[in-house]
């Protein structure tokens, strides 16, 4: 399968890089503090949503912002402890795009995707995080921002994701959409391409655009 696009937007925890084990050392320890329980998390949608959509799904709202504060620190601090580890293909396929055509569009805030990514070596030009948009993923607001910061049409764009909330926000944003199964089954991702990771995949870049190409 063949894509063009004139630009790639990727989300980032569990599309370039893994952090699961640092989340779950983090908002495990976080529920604790705050008395939450396991059946608590199970009853709301977590993966692909930022710390403050979840946080006001679980706790009062004058504590909100106190444990949005503490889930962040708590995650940057555990950057350092592997974080934030590079996935499969990432690397390569990054260093084959010319900067100003891809970005990374991450529910996380601007401190934790700043440190999580620059831990990971991934330097992108253009970066769309929590603070920049007043509604996160599954609205297409974080996708539709990074095409408009990109000078590109929504309908000539692609979205790499892991995440069905960010891959419904792709969609809804008129955008491509190509799933990664790194932290989520197959039969769980509608998107127009699924793929195991960017290993998967290659990228050619034209003065016309950039192709992406499934590798067989």
């Amino acid at each position: 399968m063949k894509i063009h696009a004139e630009a790639l937007l990727f989300d980032n925890d569990g599309t370039l890089v893994s952090s699961l084990e640092s989340v779950r050392r983090c908002w495990t320890r976080w529920a604790e503090e705050f008395g939450i329980t396991a059946e608590d998390f199970a009853r709301i949608e977590l993966h692909g949503r930022t710390a403050v959509a979840i946080a006001a799904d679980l706790l009062p709202a004058d504590v909100v912002p106190a444990a949005v504060a503490r889930i962040e620190a708590l995650e940057v601090e555990d950057v350092p402890n592997g974080g934030a580890v590079l996935l499969p293909g990432t690397k390569e396929f990054l260093d084959s795009l010319p900067a100003d055509r891809w970005a990374v569009v991450t529910s996380a805030t601007r401190q934790l995707a700043e440190a999580r990514l620059a831990y990971a070596g991934i330097l992108p030009k253009t970066l769309v995080v929590a603070e920049d948009v007043t509604r996160g993923k599954p609205d297409p607001e974080p996708y539709l921002l990074a095409a408009r910061q990109l000078g590109v049409d929504p309908a000539r764009c692609v979205v790499f994701e892991d995440a069905p909330a960010g891959l419904q926000a792709g969609r809804t944003a008129g955008m491509i959409t190509v799933a990664l199964a790194t932290t989520h089954q197959t039969h769980e991702l509608d998107a127009d391409l699924v793929v195991s990771d960017l290993s998967a995949l290659s990228a050619l870049v034209s003065d016309m655009g950039v192709e992406v190409v499934e590798r067989r």
